[in-house]
């Protein structure tokens, strides 16, 4: 990156150093950094979605819309986290793969899985094999996005029903002698209400969900994780680098980003509960009115 570090024999000391860390696999893993927040940006709002719509169906008067919803949180909630993000990319992915076989390839007679190999035909293929490599490492973090959207989901899910439920009935049924309908009151009395009931368990989520973020690394994803251990061994299959283990250094680098992730989050998530309690007839709006 800098014009001294073209000679490598006369660099040295803090020279030696300040051009090993820009070089074009630093510059990858100062990137990673940003893929762990994109997901989390991206993670967020997708399994808050499939929370909610978990959450609605579970109360539906509709007996399979309601058995299917209780499903789904019961289900995802009781399968181990690392069994589930290695078990939906790998079903999704053949998923996709196995419909646009159909599609594209319906003349072809022999089976997909054939003993222990799914195999399609190259036009099936996703990402095809003349993509490029950046589309093979988009369409790699994609499943892993929804992966964590759809178990983090059933979470998210389990947290809005407890806080439907937790708003007095009797705030319902004034809506209700007002002559609102069913739906009025639902998203102007019930939804706002749930929330100061909900931010609890949701911030709780969330900290659960920074912490998961690292999972990426066994979905194939080259996130922080990845990088701190790749750059901080002496040595790979491939090549040796010009230095001890240094892997002390880089994993508390990922320590105090975290630690700093995780302060940042805990006092938004402290202005936002003071917001919502403010004026509610909870513990939280007492102390905020206070």
């Amino acid at each position: 990156m800098f014009l001294f570090c073209a000679d490598p024999a006369a660099i040295e000391g803090l020279t030696w150093l300040s051009c090993y860390l820009t070089t074009g696999k630093h510059m990858a893993f100062y990137l990673s950094f940003l893929v762990v927040l994109v997901l989390m940006a991206l993670a967020a709002p997708a399994a808050m979605l499939f929370g909610f719509v978990g959450a609605l169906a579970c109360r539906s008067r509709v007996a399979p819309v309601r058995f299917l919803g209780q499903g789904y949180i019961t289900m995802v909630r009781g399968i181990p986290d690392i069994a589930f993000f290695l078990f939906v990319p790998v079903a999704l992915d053949q998923a996709f793969e196995f419909l646009r076989h159909k599609t594209f390839c319906s003349e072809t007679t022999q089976p997909v899985w054939r003993g222990n190999e799914f195999l399609v035909c190259d036009a099936a293929k996703l990402p095809l094999g003349t993509s490029p490599q950046w589309v093979h490492e988009i369409y790699g973090f994609m499943l892993a996005l929804l992966a964590f959207a759809i178990v983090f989901g059933a979470f998210a899910g389990n947290t809005l029903r407890g806080a439907m439920r937790a708003v007095p009935d009797a705030q319902l049924q004034a809506a209700a002698a007002f002559g609102m309908t069913r739906r009025q009151i639902f998203w102007r009395v019930h939804l706002p209400q749930m929330w100061v009931f909900a931010l609890p368990g949701l911030s709780n989520l969330w900290m659960i969900l920074v912490k998961a973020t690292p999972l990426l690394f066994l979905l194939g994803v080259e996130d922080v994780v990845y990088w701190a251990r790749e750059l901080g061994g002496s040595k790979t299959s491939a090549h040796s680098y010009p230095h001890g283990d240094w892997r002390l250094w880089y994993f508390l680098g990922l320590l105090v980003f975290y630690l700093a992730l995780t302060w940042l989050s805990e006092k938004f998530f402290t202005k936002l509960m003071a917001r919502f309690s403010f004026g509610q007839a909870t513990l939280g709006g007492s102390e905020a009115a206070s």
